[in-house]
């Protein structure tokens, strides 16, 4: 029996991923590639929507395929591939684009948030059709389910309506995917600003974790995330938000759950509670940031890996577009 095909992306749009990353999608990925027909790309045709450096992208976009092989996603058992590699994203978008409705786009919460950032004069409009392309991006694979956390659905739900309305005008072509809801997901907050998700965008560097930072800088950044006045080891996401996001990070790297920490730590202060949480952060992130730089250190094999996944991906791609232009009514070439 098939498995269900799952299908996910992440920018490079950063020189790391950070902690936040790792526990709220990439573990569920690596967990995913053994129970689903797994499909994963590095979205470097999302990272253009807004201002960027051109060699800085290439870098990064070494730098995140190898993160993703680092954190434990298998060639063997998944397809990793750079999103640029495959021109059928980019076609497929163009032609959702026609038939996605400028009022529709123009609802998406996300792009509203990053024109707002940016100056709605500035915002480019690759940026305003960022979800169509995302719908490209799932729609090529015939996806059964997308990874999804609550900032993404209204994107899925975008998608849904695509697929559904090509299907209709145009017989019967795309899989019209669902959520796969990831559970026991940690909500990994800003560790100096912690009301606030964990984010490139938006955190300052000492607030986040990355998955590439050297022990040193793991163990600062765990000794000054902010906490409170009362010294309590509790989870309280309302009086003591910063407290619970260190439990929520050790829970989610150690195993042990948030009760048993509470009790393990009561009276314990806060020093000794961020010391222990900052060597589970650093054994839990070292073998990753090795197998990326071991990764890093070879860029002709992980070339070679990127373009195999590549060949894999398109494979099943090219045969979405040809159905699509047949049913679009271009007219083959000769």
């Amino acid at each position: 029996m098939a498995r269900p095909r799952v299908f996910s992306g992440i920018q490079p749009t950063a020189d790391s991923f950070h902690l936040g990353n790792y526990l709220g999608a990439l573990r569920q990925w690596v967990t995913l590639q053994e129970t689903h027909d797994a499909v994963y790309c590095v979205v470097d045709l999302h990272a253009i929507t807004l201002p960027h450096d051109p060699a800085l992208l290439r870098q990064r976009t070494r730098v995140a395929a190898a993160q993703l092989l680092g954190a434990g996603l298998d060639p063997q058992r998944c397809i990793v591939f750079v999103q640029s590699h495959v021109p059928e994203h980019a076609e497929l978008a163009w032609v959702l684009g026609c038939i996605t409705g400028f009022g529709e786009a123009s609802r998406m919460i996300q792009f509203k948030d990053k024109a707002a950032r940016a100056g709605s004069d500035q915002a480019s409009v690759g940026l305003f059709t960022y979800p169509v392309l995302q719908a490209a991006d799932i729609l090529l694979y015939a996806t059964d389910q997308v990874p999804v956390g609550e900032d993404q659905r209204q994107h899925l739900e975008l998608t849904r309506d695509l697929a559904q309305r090509f299907n209709h005008r145009f017989g019967a072509t795309f899989v019209v995917p669902g959520p796969y809801i990831l559970t026991d997901v940690a909500k990994i907050t800003d560790l100096t600003e912690p009301t606030a998700k964990m984010s490139k965008s938006s955190s300052a560097p000492q607030g986040i974790v990355d998955l590439l930072d050297e022990p040193a800088a793991i163990r600062r950044k765990i000794s000054r995330a902010v906490t409170d006045a009362d010294g309590e080891i509790r989870a309280d996401e309302q009086a003591k938000p910063g407290v619970t996001n260190l439990l929520r990070i050790y829970s989610a790297l150690s195993g042990e759950s948030v009760a048993d920490l509470e009790a393990r730590y009561a009276g314990a202060g806060y020093g000794t509670f961020k010391k222990d949480l900052a060597e589970v952060v650093v054994d839990a992130l070292a073998p990753i940031r090795e197998r990326t730089e071991k990764m890093l250190a070879d860029e002709a094999q992980l070339d070679r890996l990127l373009a195999v996944g590549a060949a894999r991906a398109r494979e099943i791609a090219s045969q979405t577009m040809d159905t699509v232009r047949n049913r679009i009514g271009f007219l083959p070439p000769g």
